[in-house]
């Protein structure tokens, strides 16, 4: 397996693929902690190892354990790596149309779980999911087979992960009607919305909830208050801009939802450490720092 990485993913950095949704990582030297944002996906590691720090908890990503995110999650991490023996890993997007019509299917045949739902989760890689994500990189050294067989693979990876030791949280987490539920698209709205005149009574209106009801599930689920994750979500989406858009830091500020460009220099080095002039030029000196396409990196808290 970590043969075919070396060949997929030959370069530092990330690699596209013929699939959408599935992309590989490279990255020939360790990362300290550094403040992130994971997207919904499963990180598959072949070699090295990546350890995730969020709460009270550590998450553990290596060649035995996948991680698997159902919504949105920031928190920090740090990676194992060198040149001699790179971190190499799968990142697998989720698509939840297919996702849900598989949950579904799964809930019918073998009934539904009865299971906490979470955001988040660590697992060991059992030999049925190894075995499942070799044939997609074998698949994926072939356009031919990757356009005939790559798609219904991940749909496997899909079950897998599902079925395993904690597939029924995940489960539960990607049905949930119930507070879960409310509060993942609650974050959903942030994300796609951000810029926006977002308020804790507008959320907390959207989902149907109370106001303090909002706030201590959004809490459970995020381990942040609505406006901490919101303004993190902001500085970084702004950091992004000024790095791949050439934005100033009171355009990006603008951009971002910010009325006050002072408030937002010193949120920014509150967050990173740094001012956002001196973070761009230091992410600019040290493009290495490759990261996974749904783990956007969030410098000073990741």
């Amino acid at each position: 397996m970590v043969g075919l990485m070396k060949s997929l993913a030959p370069q530092e950095g990330y690699t596209l693929t013929a699939l959408p949704d599935v992309r590989f990582l490279r990255s020939n030297r360790p990362l300290s902690m550094t403040p992130v944002l994971y997207e919904p996906g499963i990180v598959i590691v072949c070699q090295g190892r990546k350890r995730g720090f969020w709460a009270d908890r550590v998450y553990l990503y290596d060649a035995q354990h996948y991680l698997a995110v159902a919504v949105p999650v920031p928190f920090t991490m740090e990676t194992d790596a060198t040149a001699a023996e790179p971190l190499l890993a799968i990142y697998i997007g989720l698509d939840f149309a297919v996702l849900g019509a598989l949950a579904l299917q799964l809930d019918e045949l073998a009934g539904t779980p009865s299971a906490c739902p979470v955001g988040m989760v660590s697992t060991p890689m059992d030999d049925r999911l190894a075995e499942t994500v070799l044939r997609l990189l074998e698949a994926m050294t072939s356009p031919v087979e990757t356009a005939l067989l790559g798609s219904s693979i991940v749909r496997e990876i899909y079950l897998r992960v599902l079925s395993g030791d904690q597939g029924p949280a995940l489960r539960a987490a990607l049905a949930s009607p119930g507070q879960f539920g409310k509060i993942a698209r609650a974050v959903r709205r942030i994300h796609t919305t951000f810029n926006e005149r977002l308020t804790v009574n507008r959320l907390a209106s959207e989902t149907g909830m109370s106001i303090p009801t909002f706030h201590t599930h959004f809490r459970a689920v995020t381990h942040s208050s609505p406006m901490q994750y919101l303004k993190s979500v902001r500085l970084h989406q702004a950091r992004l801009l000024m790095l791949r858009n050439e934005k100033t830091a009171a355009a990006a500020s603008i951009e971002v939802g910010y009325e006050s460009a002072s408030q937002f220099s010193r949120e920014f080095k509150r967050l990173f450490g740094r001012s956002p002039g001196e973070e761009v030029a230091r992410l600019k000196a040290s493009f290495a720092m490759p990261r996974l396409p749904g783990e956007q990196v969030w410098v000073s808290s990741h």
